[in-house]
């Protein structure tokens, strides 16, 4: 269980670091190259998948044909347990196939194989406690058919467990990988000259245009001089 928590939070804290490498190396308009599936990879993940198909289709029969209403104790722990048996059912009916189907489209998803894993292990801690009830208060058939199927998803838990875990390595890896294309991207980005004012001292300078002056009028004469007297 405590290995299992270290790896959960080791693929949690890679998630973010992978989104924003990636987005700072599209940023820089350099491509982002993302490599195809290789056929390992889809072949492990198609295999894993179609056997927790197989497991998912024997549960619900199984959970279909039990009789919990048979069961010796009393009516709360068959209400309980009823109430487990319809939770797994719609799990399988309709959380399950949509994480499957949303890990095929895209299946080193970093993200839906962790979300494949804790629906996985909250549908064996619920599918292990009616197990158990089955088997103290049930058939010995119900409890044989039960712990096949418990047996099937604690093997597929597992398995997208050891998956996760390389993904998450591959995914480390991605991550020192872009950051070494931003940093040589940036180091290739020639910087930009700052921009230079360019005075042109050439052309000829106008010299202002002087205004005529209107012609003065002539000064009156201060003390004008006194009219002569006629001779008597």
């Amino acid at each position: 269980m405590k290995r299992n928590s270290i790896l959960l939070f080791r693929c949690l804290s890679l998630l973010p670091l992978c989104l924003a490498a990636s987005a700072q190396v599209i940023s820089s308009n350099q491509p982002a190259p993302q490599g195809p599936v290789s056929y390992a990879s889809a072949s492990q993940l198609n295999t894993l998948l179609s056997q927790l198909e197989e497991a998912s289709k024997a549960a619900q029969a199984d959970l279909a044909k039990m009789r919990v209403e048979k069961w010796k104790t009393d009516s709360g722990s068959k209400r309980q347990a009823e109430g487990n048996v319809d939770s797994i059912t719609r799990n399988l009916q309709s959380a399950l196939p949509e994480i499957i189907a949303e890990l095929r489209a895209s299946p080193e998803n970093l993200a839906s194989t962790f979300k494949l894993y804790r629906n996985l292990d909250a549908l064996y801690d619920v599918f292990e406690s009616v197990a158990e009830s089955a088997g103290a208060f049930g058939s010995k058939d119900e409890f044989q058919e039960l712990e096949n199927d418990v047996s099937a998803f604690e093997k597929a838990r597992r398995a997208v467990a050891e998956r996760m875990e390389t993904l998450a390595g591959a995914k480390e890896v991605e991550v020192t990988r872009l950051r070494a294309a931003l940093q040589n991207a940036q180091a290739n980005t020639p910087s930009q000259p700052p921009a230079k004012i360019v005075v042109d001292d050439t052309a000829p300078v106008k010299k202002p245009v002087k205004k005529k002056s209107a012609p003065k009028a002539a000064p009156a004469p201060a003390n004008p001089s006194p009219t002569a007297a006629p001779p008597k």
